[in-house]
């Protein structure tokens, strides 16, 4: 079940935990108390107005909202012991607790700690009494340069004296004028240390560490380390002056022994363990401990953190870090840049309006907010660091600079920032070393990486014909292995447009390579072509290892879904040529066509032709510099709640859905010959795709009242004053694809694609008059005025596909029966998901416990039940078990998806019109067990799959759908059997559909009735 999870904290540090929280598909809400101007309503994330100083009225809150865990962010909480209050009232909630805090709390305290168990750490003293101190400072045999108020000081309560005379100073202002209240009235005085500053911070589960990657901060308010110090201007990460072994040398010595000595004193340290140190010439000391994480710190830090931060932490609650180590982003550096408000950290103005937030998401950076406000639908300042500003990279140089200009393009009055953050590392890196080729912006070991990474997925996709191996100079394809006679090949490539610039903004990579593959599989099916095998070509100016393996991998994935395989690839890393973070994409598919099924067929196209419509999944990829044209004027950004699609999605994410990819839907159909011509509706809409595959003399016209338009087309009408000639002309409008066939054929195709896909009849073909349109479509207006504010769900089809939306869908509650993995029942649950799917699984049930299918049941969120047959005297006794859990979930329909025990025919009868099963062949050849060893012993060139009604004899019962694979030379028992399990995965869902949604009923005499 989807957590709520409760961040208390108001800076840049809580709305970085937030954001990457928010990314946990473990976590429905983040809720941030008090928050800013960022976290509040941002997708998953919005602001509580509760009180975190009360903490039981917060451990009430947090019971009444069904709050499952709490993330505390700052340090004063923690000290306050908001973790052993909350944790105490039954809440969880991540952080140490208020004697462990004390680390960071008490300086003395802390320093008399780091004594007892030889912890490195400055030579010291801590004093109640100003004199005292100042005479320290004035007779130490070290310069005791270091003034700290003992308490907490927001950051900001340390001193570096440059000589004796200003370390005194520092004392009386701190203890005589109470410069920090009272966390000055015990200070420490420490030695000068000299050497490189840098911040190590772990997860500790009280036992364990695990170190996270070395950061810095920049204190200093000026460039140059020049100025009073703050709470922090800046931070990079991962630091190369910390080399491995000297980060294991931190482990060991520092953190560790931290962890070691705290529960040896019995106060158990759990959460985030930060150690400021300073890399002396006689190795790392420990300036100072922080309880939390380090602000700005945690803006690098998450965004270089591969592993879900809430299943982290859960990791650190429960004591399993040893054995669950986060993993961490290894090729890539961030930076981030703090914007600060003018007269910082001194007084400064609040309510400064804030502009150019909305532009830089196009950049490729991330902001955090801070000290900001929302104030009459704007964002103004409110507090002295305003934004922090980060850049995740292939290098350092490159992060700081694409920090630096998401910093330029953001404005306030007044506003303080730096542009060296990282200096002292680039001046590192820089020392004695001759150039490479990664100097230049290629870095050869991060392509060789990235091709490690995405070869098993390429593999995946391997098919009859061709294996999938990349790292060849070409692939090779057999035509004969694939079965053709006499074939014509077909190519074609294409790219995604500008929807790039959507992905890059919203960091979703992945289901571009969909829309990539979807792009030219479409077009290829338009001649009547199966898709054989598809090349990717991925450019961009830096080469980020990660990014590059979702986008591959989705193609990867996206290849197995149309069926063709990956064959092969280039990446191109050309510097200079991309701005930093953008890449581009282009795809290329070859499939081929016996030549006696290439589409259009021009000579049968013929007046009076129906026209059936496939809905798209939205927008799919074309048209998006006039989506992104729209939405500038808006004043909408991709992170805004979506005002159309499912409720709880982004802006960002409902433009982001991927193309459907139509070529295991339509081949089947196609290959029948009942089709004359396929379109995909890409650019150009409507308007221009159809009459591509028309001959000349034949006009559209088609009615925009039969099918459902999604609301996104609504919308993109309404907020960009569109006119119905543009709509058409752009965009899908909600047809994906549109099939010429006779009318008599209409029916049949119909039903073949509604068990799959929402269809509808869309118009009809009819002589062209002179001077008339090549397409007309009629009543487009007035249904994408209807659709806004129409979901999928509600929408119930006429006999011809046709849309009602005053009848609501009503869905068939499902009952599945599992002995083991359930792959079938994963192709049942996908359909059953379907907005247009009248299905909706309600239970799934095994005689099996712990099988791999009940995981994929309670993953998907349906409830399971085990009925084990080893505890029933009898097959009765089991059936009448069974029974009465489907009856408890009101179950209208049954499918057995490898259910391996025999129903006794009371319970069949029962049943009887409500129990579908599936079979591996061809019915009635081949029945009960073996059916593919028994297909290759008779020699047969066809098997297949057969959904039926159960019957009281075994794979007797009436046939529902049936779908062939023909049966190869080379076929084992395990490649045929491989092959039938996909059809099954098409043939199982579609039988369902056809059910649930009334289409099939089985009559008394057995045999079935189509109701069309």
């Amino acid at each position: 079940m989807a957590e709520k999870v409760l961040v208390v904290g108001s800076g840049g540090r809580e709305h970085a935990l937030a954001w990457k929280l928010a990314q946990s598909p473990h976590i429905q809400q983040v809720l941030v108390a008090p928050g800013n101007a960022g976290t509040a309503n941002c997708g998953k994330i919005c602001n509580s107005e509760v009180s975190v100083s009360n903490h039981s009225i917060l451990a009430q809150f947090c019971k009444d909202h069904h709050v499952g865990l709490v993330v505390v962010g700052p340090e004063v909480p923690l000290a306050a012991g908001m973790v052993d209050d909350l944790t105490a009232a039954g809440v969880s909630c991540f952080g140490p607790s208020a004697k462990a805090a004390q680390l960071e709390a008490s300086k003395s305290y802390s320093k008399a700690f780091m004594e007892r168990h030889a912890i490195p750490t400055a030579r010291y003293g801590s004093f109640t009494d100003p004199e005292e101190a100042c005479k320290y400072i004035r007779t130490a045999s070290f310069p005791a340069l270091v003034v700290k108020a003992s308490g907490l000081a927001a950051g900001k309560g340390v001193i570096v004296a440059k000589d004796q005379d200003e370390a005194c100073q520092a004392v009386m202002d701190i203890m005589k004028d109470g410069e920090f209240g009272s966390a000055g009235e015990t200070v420490v005085v420490e030695e000068l240390l000299e050497g490189e500053e840098v911040s190590c911070l772990c997860f500790s589960d009280g036992v364990s560490v695990s170190p996270m990657p070395p950061a810095q901060d920049h204190k200093r308010l000026q460039e140059g380390d020049l100025g009073p110090n703050t709470g922090g201007m800046g931070a990079y990460c991962p630091t190369p002056q910390v080399s491995a072994e000297l980060l294991q040398e931190v482990r060991a010595l520092v953190l560790q022994k931290t962890v070691d000595g705290m529960r040896e004193e019995g106060v158990p340290y759990v959460g985030v363990l930060y150690a400021g140190l300073m890399l002396t010439k006689d190795g790392p000391k420990v300036l100072e401990f922080n309880c939390r994480f380090g602000d700005p710190e945690c803006q690098v830090l998450m965004p270089l953190l591969k592993s879900d931060l809430y299943e982290v932490i859960l990791n650190t609650i429960n004591a399993k870090l040893a054995s669950n180590a986060p993993v961490w982003h290894q090729e890539s550096s961030a930076v981030t840049v703090v914007m600060a408000s003018g007269g910082y950290p001194g007084s400064y103005k609040k309510g400064v309006q804030i502009t150019g937030l909305s532009q830089v998401q196009d950049m490729g950076v991330q902001v955090f907010h801070a000290g900001t406000a929302l104030k009459d639908d704007g964002i103004v300042s409110s507090g002295g660091r305003v934004l922090t500003v980060t850049a995740v990279q292939s290098s350092l140089e490159a992060a700081l600079e694409a920090a630096n200009k998401g910093v330029m393009a953001i404005g306030f009055p007044g506003a303080v920032f730096r542009r060296d953050i990282g200096h002292r590392a680039i001046a590192y890196l820089n020392q004695h070393r001759g150039l490479t080729y990664k100097d230049s912006g290629v870095d050869i070991a991060a392509g060789n990486k990235l091709v490690d990474l995405i070869k098993p997925m390429a593999k995946a996709t391997a098919r009859s014909g061709c294996n999938a191996e990349l790292g060849g100079f070409a692939g090779l394809f057999d035509l004969k292995a694939a079965g053709f006679v006499d074939p014509i090949l077909v190519s074609g490539t294409d790219g995604v447009g500008t929807k790039l610039k959507i992905a890059q903004a919203c960091q979703q990579h992945a289901g571009l390579g969909q829309d990539l593959v979807a792009m030219c599989v479409n077009d290829v099916l338009a001649q009547g072509a199966e898709p054989l095998f598809f090349l990717d070509y991925f450019s961009c100016g830096s080469l980020d290892v990660d990014v590059a393996a979702k986008v591959v991998g989705g193609i990867a994935k996206a290849c197995e879904m149309a069926g063709c395989a990956l064959l092969g690839g280039e990446t191109a890393e050309m510097p200079g040529v991309y701005p930093v973070g953008e890449y581009d994409l282009a795809g290329f598919c070859v499939g081929a066509v016996e030549r006696a099924a290439l589409l259009p067929r021009l000579g049968d196209i013929a007046d009076g032709d129906l026209l059936i419509g496939i809905a798209s999944s939205g927008v799919h990829s074309n048209g998006f510099s006039l989506v992104r044209k729209v939405l500038e004027r808006t004043h909408l950004t991709y992170s805004s709640p979506a005002p159309f699609g499912s409720s709880g999605q982004t802006l960002g994410e409902v433009l982001l859905t991927p193309t459907k990819i139509y070529s295991r839907l339509l081949l089947p159909i196609l290959k029948s010959g009942v089709v004359k011509a396929y379109a995909h509706i890409t650019g150009g809409g409507l308007l221009e795709n159809i009459p591509r595959v028309l001959p000349p003399g034949l006009a559209v016209e088609l009615d925009a009242s039969h099918w459902r338009i999604p609301p996104v087309f609504s919308w993109l009408h309404k907020e960009g004053g569109l006119s119905e000639e543009e709509m058409s002309r752009t965009f899908n409008c909600g047809l994906g694809a549109v099939l010429v066939v006779a009318p008599l054929d209409a029916q049949r195709v119909l039903r073949q694609l509604q068990a799959y896909e929402e269809a509808w009849v869309v118009g009809s073909l009819a002589k062209k008059q002179l001077g008339a349109e090549n397409v007309v479509v009629r009543h487009l207006k007035r249904s994408l005025l209807n659709s806004a504010g129409d979901s999928s769900s509600n929408v119930k089809l006429d006999k011809n596909g046709h849309s009602d939306s005053s009848a609501p869908r009503i869905k068939r509650r499902v009952g599945v029966l599992i002995s083991g993995t359930g792959t079938n029942l994963q192709a049942l649950i996908e359909q059953a998901r379907r907005a247009s799917s009248s299905a909706e699984i309600v239970v799934v049930i095994s005689n099996r416990p712990g099988v791999q299918g009940l995981k994929r049941a309670a993953l998907a969120g349906i409830q399971t039940r085990v009925v084990d047959h080893k505890l029933y005297g009898s097959r009765a006794e089991f059936d009448g078990t069974i029974d009465r859990v489907l009856e408890e979930f009101g179950v209208e329909l049954v499918c057995l998806a490898g259910f391996m025990r025999i129903l006794t025919g009371n319970f069949v009868k029962k049943w009887n019109g409500k129990l579908l099963n599936i079979h591996p062949s061809l019915l009635p050849s081949f029945k009960g067990v073996n059916a593919q060893k028994q297909a290759l012993q008779a020699g047969v060139r066809v098997s297949g799959c057969t959904v039926h009604f159960v019957a009281e004899e075994v794979d007797a019962g009436a046939i529902i759908v049936q779908e062939a694979v023909p049966v190869l030379s080379s076929d084992t028992e395990d490649s045929l059997c491989d092959r039938i399990r996909e059809a099954e995965h098409r043939a199982f869902p579609a039988a369902m559909e056809l059910v649930a949604s009334g289409s099939v009923k089985l009559r008394d005499d057995g045999h079935i009735t189509w109701n069309t």
